[in-house]
């Protein structure tokens, strides 16, 4: 497995963007400085990420998502486990 993390990443199955083993490993999200726990999807080059809001849901039964822009920050959790060990 490779330690670069994709440019773009959803959790979505269906999305193109979509990688199982990345997301398997853990992925810690900050973004303008505050860790997010809510991401849907982030990409980096661009430096946006989507935000579930509210409980609506659109007509696929996802999550409704807000896109939020600004700088973006990702890491592997698992580095983090690590490194406190």
């Amino acid at each position: 497995m490779s330690e670069t993390l994709p440019d773009r990443l959803s959790i979505y199955p269906d999305s193109p963007y979509f990688n199982e083993e990345v997301l398997a490993r853990g992925i810690g999200v900050r973004f303008k400085g505050e860790e997010r726990t809510n991401v849907e999807e982030y990409c980096l080059s661009e430096g946006w990420i989507r935000v579930s809001v509210g409980r609506s849901l659109d007509r696929k039964g996802r999550p409704m998502t807000l896109k939020l822009s600004g700088p973006v920050e990702v890491w592997f959790k698992d580095k983090d486990e690590q490194a406190s060990s």
